[in-house]
């Protein structure tokens, strides 16, 4: 895996509490960065499952869709 080194600024806080966080979970503060990323792209195609979810909900209209896949997938046997 390739990876890029990038500077980052964030409140004297935030940085308080990173660093008691890399300290109990014996992570470097690299790794609780690439840990945090790492969430908020799960969290994201939560969000895109979702929206697709939402906007498709009700697009078939030719009865019980269920039955039609079954109906069309017994031709392949």
């Amino acid at each position: 895996m390739s990876a890029k080194r990038i500077i980052i600024t964030i409140p004297d806080e935030e940085k308080i509490w990173l660093d008691a966080y890399t300290k109990v979970n014996k992570i470097s503060l690299a790794e609780a960065v690439c840990q945090g990323i790492g969430l908020l792209k799960k969290g994201q195609r939560q969000k895109t499952y979702q929206k697709l979810v939402e906007i498709t909900c009700g697009i078939w209209k030719k009865g019980n869709g269920m039955a039609y896949q079954q109906e069309m997938r017994s031709e392949w046997e």
